[in-house]
């Protein structure tokens, strides 16, 4: 594979750094075919107006991430705008102490376009917005942009989508600061328009101060950032945009939270979010959760404790059956990838190697399936290895043997380093058992 070097190392050193590149992923991308497939039915429902709702689960380091990462890449390219955000103790669903609008502050700060993929596109949008109304005016028109016939004619463009914003949850204020970074983008107030989009971040502490510099009496808080979500979805299509994609990661962090009435707000605003979405009180938004199996299906403390989320997201008797998939029900189970796929993809993490350091491939095809049976033959690996370390093991291979040219790959592979796998315990990851109160 002929791929820049600039990419190829980016590829190298986030997978051998545990991390998901953020570049480069259709390199690498082996398996999850039906998991990609599902998600891609979601982005055209959305496109057509609809709305979906997905929880991604899979353990630490199974492709979670890399998944998501996938998806986020292929919808920009299909003209939609992505948020994404990871889930931290402060940045949470809901909260008394602004993490719910810490998690609106991280979606905003990372929207993504395809001319702007590495987040802070908002302005890009509001001034892209602007420009195209005023293209498509000119061109229906025939006007020139100095004539006052012409900027009549964009206002009322302008007005026709601030309009069907209007009726919408917070519509009204939304569309008037819409109405507002318009008239300031027109006579050239850089200040004001800097305002205006410090109000959409959220940057806003009191209503008094929003007041003050914008004329406007509300302010987004921990309660109602949501709505604000489902106000921009449907503000972006109607600036030409195919729809909004919400990207939420690490929710056991959710899982972590130690009192129980402050985790069951959080899965609350999950299941508006879910009703929302699946009921068509939301347009033009998908919105994917990720998260590990027991911070979904823990009845004590994760998703599944709060009842209504579970009746509607647990399996039914059918899906439990033969080991089958269901590929549309809200939960999408990331099984392992099969020995012939982590083959497949190590023989493409070998090519890249090589054409990163510029040297001839050193481990042959059947030197990597003796990789892929020594770490798959470990004790416990049929339950506790992941593609994460097979990966991090295989490029430390790599490593070795580039830098070390009297090292052959056989005298490495047959030391059998790795005796056994150890399991990933998730209660450990996600913090063990807390008690039921605020720390």
């Amino acid at each position: 594979m002929k791929i820049p070097k600039r990419i190829a190392s980016a590829v190298i050193n986030s997978l051998k750094g545990g991390v998901v590149p953020r570049v480069g992923l259709p390199y690498i991308t082996v398996g999850r075919d039906a998991e990609i497939r599902a998600l891609l039915h979601d982005v055209d429902i959305i496109e057509e107006g609809g709305a979906s709702f997905r929880f991604i689960m899979g353990k630490y380091g199974s492709g979670k991430s890399f998944l998501l990462q996938a998806i986020r890449n292929h919808v920009m390219e299909r003209g939609f705008v992505v948020a994404d955000a990871d889930l931290s103790p402060e940045r949470r669903l809901q909260g008394t102490k602004g993490q719910g609008l810490a998690t609106y502050k991280e979606l905003i700060r990372n929207l993504s376009t395809k001319t702007r993929p590495e987040g802070g596109a908002l302005t890009l949008i509001l001034d892209r917005w602007i420009s195209s109304i005023q293209s498509e005016t000119a061109a229906e028109s025939g006007l020139d942009p100095a004539d006052s016939a012409f900027g009549k004619l964009v206002d009322q463009k302008i007005y026709r989508v601030t309009g069907a914003l209007s009726e919408m949850v917070h519509g009204f204020d939304f569309a008037r600061l819409l109405s507002l970074y318009y008239k300031s983008s027109i006579n050239g107030d850089d200040e004001n328009k800097a305002l205006v989009v410090k109000w959409f971040r959220g940057e806003y502490g009191t209503k008094s101060e929003a007041r003050a510099e914008l004329g406007v009496n509300i302010i987004i808080t921990d309660d109602d950032w949501y709505e604000y979500i489902k106000l921009f979805a449907a503000f972006l299509q109607k600036a030409g945009y195919g729809g909004l994609l919400v990207l939420i990661d690490e929710l056991v962090n959710i899982y972590k939270i130690p009192n129980s009435i402050t985790r069951q707000y959080n899965y609350e605003k999950i299941l508006t979010m879910y009703n929302d979405t699946l009921q068509g009180k939301a347009s033009h938004l998908g919105i994917i959760l990720s998260g590990t199996p027991q911070c979904i299906e823990d009845t004590r403390r994760g998703v599944y404790s709060y009842e209504a989320l579970r009746s509607r997201l647990a399996e039914g008797k059918f899906a439990r059956e033969d080991g089958v998939r269901d590929m549309l029900a809200p939960v999408i189970r990331l099984a392992p990838l099969s020995y012939e796929e982590m083959l497949v993809l190590i023989e493409k993490l070998a090519d890249i190697h090589a054409g990163l350091f510029g040297y001839t491939q050193i481990v042959n095809q059947e030197q990597m399936v003796q990789f892929i049976q020594m770490e798959y033959g470990r004790i416990g690996a049929d339950t506790n290895i992941t593609p994460r370390e097979v990966i991090r093991d295989f490029i430390e291979l790599l490593d070795i043997l580039y830098q070390n040219p009297q090292v052959k790959p056989e005298s490495l592979l047959q030391a059998e380093s790795f005796p056994f796998a150890k399991p990933q315990s998730e209660e450990a990851e996600a913090g063990g058992d807390f008690a039921e109160f605020e720390i």
